[in-house]
C-alpha cells in the first residue's frame, strides 16, 4: 500500500515545482496567452462590428436601390406617357393635313370641272351656232334659189329699211 499514498516530501517537492512553475508561466507565458486572447477578440468584435456595419450599408444601398428603381420606372412610364401623345398628336395632325390635302384636291377637282363645263359650254353654244348657221344658209340657198324669190326678198329688206 506504501506505492498508492505518496510520501510528505514528495507532495512538498511537487506542490513547490507546480507553485515555481506557475510563477514562471505566470510571468512569461499567460501575459502572451492573454493578450493574444485580447487581440483575438477585439479582431473577433471588430469583423462582427464590420459585418454589422456592412448589412446596414447593403441595407441602404437596397432601399437607395429600390427607390432608383421605381424612379426609374416613374420615368419609363412618364416617357411613354409621352411618346403615346405625341404620337396621337402626330396621328391627329396626319389625318387634319390629309383631310387638308383631301378638301384641296376636291375643291380643285371642282374648279377644273365647272371650268372644263364652262368650255363644253361655250363649244356647244359654238357649234349649235354654226349649225344654225349652216341650217339658215341651207334654208336661203333653198328659198333663194330662183330669180322670183329673191327680188321677193330684196324687196321685202328694201321696204323694212324704209320703215326704220
Amino acid at each position: 500500500m506504501d506505492l498508492l499514498t505518496p510520501g510528505v516530501g514528495l507532495i512538498f517537492w511537487q506542490a513547490l515545482i507546480f507553485l515555481v512553475l506557475l510563477f514562471v508561466l505566470s510571468k512569461m507565458a499567460w501575459k502572451p496567452l492573454l493578450n493574444s486572447l485580447k487581440e483575438r477578440e477585439e479582431t473577433i468584435q471588430g469583423s462582427l462590428d464590420a459585418a454589422d456595419k456592412a448589412r446596414q450599408q447593403m441595407a441602404s444601398m437596397q432601399a437607395d436601390s429600390e427607390a432608383l428603381l421605381k424612379e426609374a420606372r416613374e420615368e419609363r412610364d412618364k416617357i411613354l406617357r409621352t411618346a403615346q401623345e405625341a404620337a396621337n398628336r402626330m396621328n391627329e395632325e396626319a389625318r387634319n393635313d390629309a383631310k387638308k390635302s383631301a378638301d384641296k384636291i376636291i375643291e380643285d377637282a371642282k374648279s377644273v370641272i365647272q371650268t372644263e363645263k364652262q368650255a363644253a359650254l361655250r363649244d356647244i353654244k359654238e357649234q349649235v351656232a354654226l349649225f344654225s348657221l349652216e341650217v339658215a344658209e341651207k334654208l336661203m340657198r333653198k328659198n333663194l334659189s330662183d330669180d322670183k324669190a329673191q327680188k321677193e326678198l330684196t324687196n321685202r329688206f328694201v321696204d323694212e329699211l324704209k320703215l326704220n
